[in-house]
């Protein structure tokens, strides 16, 4: 039986708060794709960096004296310490500013904040992860739990779209999944010269993906609501349970405390209330064009 229970806030380490800034420093800058990198950031303060915990899905504010901040989901492993990494797309003014930034830069951060990617509740059962482009994000630090618990996890699938070749987010990690018994799907809108893999959206892929266990089938989602919504109609028309499907709204954060309103998706705040919910809960608004 699958637990169904919302999820969870990390909990707070002692000593560790995350109202308050903290300066973190630009370890590492690794480019992705277009316009998409990720930083690998490290505590100036070692002994708060050795305390800070997060959970899979959830995200910091990151802040740039002048500029302002952002919210950005950690895309990093939750087992591993020291360092936090969040892959950025440049989309505003903020995080333009931060792609202008070398490694040794210093930055503020404060988080983690927003609920988590309820693991517990995957845990024994097969596991769905649908990623549309830079959706793969927030789900990465899922498949580092999968990949270092393998054997807590029956049948798991990752399905990641993008719009072409060149939008596949870590291309360089798949053959790693591949070789932890994890079946890796990719699929492009649009294919270019020397693209041999499937071409449409990504629910062609769930409508092909053999389900021997709906019934013990978990699916966490991420990307465009438009992609989400049929993601799950298409998972629910394969006899997976609405209960069991989770999905992250992560690109309407704003302020992390829904105090700017910016973060409003029908009735919810996601800084407050998300970004992961379980799919009953936010159903009805998926469809809903400016929300």
């Amino acid at each position: 039986m699958i637990d169904t229970s919302h999820a969870t806030v990390a909990p707070r380490p002692v000593g560790v708060n995350p109202w308050v800034p903290s300066t973190v420093r630009i370890q590492a800058i690794r480019p992705e794709i277009t316009d998409v990198a990720t930083y690998d950031l490290e505590f100036v303060d070692d002994e708060k960096g050795a305390r800070f915990r997060f959970l899979p899905g959830q995200f910091n504010m990151l802040y740039l004296p002048g500029v302002g901040e952002v919210a950005i989901s950690i895309s990093g492993d939750p087992a591993q310490h020291g360092t936090l990494a969040h892959t950025i797309r440049k989309a505003g003014n903020v995080t333009a500013a931060l792609a202008k930034l070398p490694v040794g830069a210093t930055l503020g951060l404060r988080g983690p904040y927003g609920t988590s990617w309820p693991i517990e509740t995957a845990r024994g059962n097969d596991v769905i992860l649908v990623a549309g482009g830079i959706g793969l994000a927030p789900l990465r630090p899922v498949v580092c739990d999968i990949v270092t618990n393998r054997s807590s996890y029956g049948r798991v699938s990752i399905l990641h779209g993008a719009r072409n070749p060149e939008g596949l987010l870590f291309p360089s990690e798949y053959e790693h999944w591949r070789a932890n018994g994890i079946d890796f799907q990719t699929t492009v809108d649009r294919a270019a010269d020397g693209w041999t893999g499937s071409v449409g959206v990504v629910t062609l892929l769930l409508d092909r993906l053999p389900l021997p266990n709906p019934a013990e089938t978990v699916l966490f989602a991420c990307g465009p609501e438009v992609m989400m919504h049929y993601t799950t109609k298409t998972a629910m028309g394969r006899n997976v349970d609405p209960g069991h499907i989770w999905l992250s709204t992560e690109r309407n954060m704003a302020c992390a405390i829904g105090l700017c309103g910016h973060c409003q998706f029908g009735p919810v705040f996601v800084c407050k209330e998300g970004p992961v919910f379980n799919y009953e809960r936010i159903a009805p608004y998926l469809t809903i064009e400016g929300l």
